[in-house]
């Protein structure tokens, strides 16, 4: 005898949801799923309802299917998982979070940004940030001063998505935490900024003891930097790791600095082809002719990348 799935003849969600209240565990599981594959609205108060079920592998996989609904609804019932005792069930609802782009959703998640679960309070802090929420500045500012480094990631999150400026002297601060993932998004975060304060304080990260916030540090001044910026880049060509490098080479493009083509040029002798490839990009853009030479020397290179990008900016220098 086949098997055969108890909901396939049914589409409709009233009629699916009466597996909510099987007995059997599995069974309100396939019911869960069956409401998932709807995709109607409608799914989401029995799947509300199924994200409080006794048992914690429905409650997951409400949860889970929640992610791919939105409003106001689906949003209370996934603040509510956020905080399930189970951390599994806990971990979806933060993951559908993030799904949410409806501002209302807001509601439920405002008041977790101060639970008493440090868990809870960054995962709350990060689906505010993409709903980009005036009212989450508050929160966000005061999470800085949170405990945990997690909390306070999420906070720089959430204000660098709402690019306030008097947010500022926040983020400022923050690229001197004491942990170095929270530098590293807070100088990303000032990206936006073009505020003299905002361009030192990444600049000042270039010297970072943790290479993985120098990196950011690299390619932010190209975004959010000046010519000004150009010395402590050129500086950066030397960082000991190639990361660095590699984002200082995008940036001096990026600022078209032709003060620093003598070392870009130097670059071009990297043993590693990518950054051959980013200091021959990086020439292109700033499109001296100072760097004809130094290019046509790499239009032969072994790798088909740096040579297509040498020919490139070669071309570029010809225009």
């Amino acid at each position: 005898m086949p098997i055969t799935d108890p909901f396939e003849d049914f589409g409709d969600v009233a009629e699916i949801a009466r597996g909510l209240d099987d007995p059997d565990p599995a069974v309100r599981r396939v019911a869960v799923l069956a409401l998932a594959e709807t995709a109607d609205p409608d799914a989401v108060p029995p799947l509300a309802r199924a994200a409080a079920d006794p048992d914690p592998d429905v409650r997951r996989q409400a949860a889970l299917s929640l992610g791919g609904f939105d409003g106001p609804e689906t949003a209370a019932a996934l603040a509510g998982a956020l905080t399930d005792p189970d951390r599994s069930v806990a971990t979806a609802a933060a993951e559908s979070l993030t799904e949410l782009k409806d501002a209302r959703a807001g509601d439920p998640l405002l008041p977790l940004a101060g639970h008493g679960d440090a868990f809870v309070r960054a995962a709350a802090l990060r689906a505010l940030r993409g709903l980009r929420l005036p009212a989450a500045l508050g929160p966000a500012v005061a999470a800085l001063g949170d405990p945990e480094p997690a909390v306070r990631a999420q906070g720089v999150g959430v204000i660098a998505y709402l690019k306030r400026e008097e947010a500022l002297p926040s983020l400022i601060a923050a690229t001197r935490d004491a942990d170095a993932e929270v530098r590293r998004a807070a100088v990303g975060g000032l990206a936006f900024a073009r505020h003299t304060s905002a361009v030192e304080a990444i600049a000042a990260a270039l010297y970072d003891a943790e290479w993985s916030v120098r990196e950011t540090a690299a390619e932010a001044l190209g975004r959010a930097g000046t010519a000004e910026s150009g010395e402590v880049l050129i500086a950066a060509l030397g960082d000991a790791t190639w990361q660095v490098r590699q984002k200082a080479l995008r940036s001096l493009g990026r600022l078209k600095l032709r003060r620093a083509v003598p070392t870009v040029l130097a670059a071009l002798s990297e043993e590693m082809a990518s950054l051959r490839k980013e200091a021959a990009a990086a020439l292109g853009e700033i499109a001296d002719p100072a760097a004809q030479a130094g290019l046509e020397g790499i239009a032969n290179d072994p790798d088909p990348d740096v040579r297509k990008t040498a020919r490139w900016a070669l071309a570029r220098l010809a225009a």
